[in-house]
């Protein structure tokens, strides 16, 4: 590895490692009144919800979900890269690109879990322990469909109250997806004894399984 890119690696993995804010027992979240209404054929849904390692390995033990990867939404190609998006200037925000199959999970029961465990929809601009516009709480449609349903639910989450906060996800529109650097792919499959991926992640994953075993799969899938 080159003196810069084991720089940047540095970077990213101090970048996880700000002071915590106090968390909140996530409530249940109901399933979605208004439902997706999806074509035949794997479709793509972006979301972003604090450091894309943790959102990662929650999305990647989905059933239905064919690939999930690592990268940034909402700013230009040309500031896409990690240790730019990470000075919270450019419009970014850290984010997947889900891969799905909706014949085996719809959009808006991908919309359940991100509000339910895999995100605190009422942190803005910060998440857990990582702050800054860049791990910012946002839903990125990609279509009049995912639009359409993702507005539905929020509004109606909203209505409930779920939480003690109130719910500050933002919809965005849709400017492109772009990958982060290799090493930050497959995160938590390759180092699972990071002590970020110790401290946040696992149990993100611990609370799919006891949350939605309906959807949950054990093995991780690879980017």
């Amino acid at each position: 590895m080159s003196l810069g890119a084991t720089a940047a690696l540095a970077l990213a993995l101090a970048a996880c490692q700000q002071p915590a804010l106090a968390e909140q027992p996530a409530p249940r979240v109901p399933e979605a009144v208004i439902r997706a209404n999806e074509a035949s054929g794997l479709k793509t849904a972006v979301f972003a919800g604090g450091c894309y390692w943790g959102m990662e390995a929650v999305f990647s033990h989905l059933k239905g979900v064919t690939s999930v990867v690592s990268g940034f939404e909402g700013g230009l190609r040309a500031d896409a890269d990690y240790e730019t998006v990470s000075t919270g200037t450019t419009g970014h925000a850290e984010a997947i690109r889900v891969t799905y199959d909706p014949a085996r999970i719809r959009y808006d029961q991908l919309l359940q879990v991100f509000f339910g465990v895999a995100s605190d929809p009422t942190q803005l601009n910060r998440q857990e322990p990582d702050v800054g516009p860049q791990y910012r709480n946002a839903l990125v449609p990609i279509g009049p469909e995912q639009k359409r349903v993702a507005a539905a639910y929020i509004a109606q989450l909203k209505a409930l109250k779920l939480w003690k906060r109130p719910i500050v996800t933002r919809i965005e529109p849709w400017h492109g997806f772009y990958p982060g650097p290799a090493e930050h792919q497959d995160f938590a499959l390759r180092n699972p004894r990071h002590p970020y991926i110790l401290r946040w992640d696992v149990a993100r994953v611990d609370a799919l399984k006891r949350t939605f075993p309906q959807w949950y799969k054990p093995d991780f899938t690879p980017n």
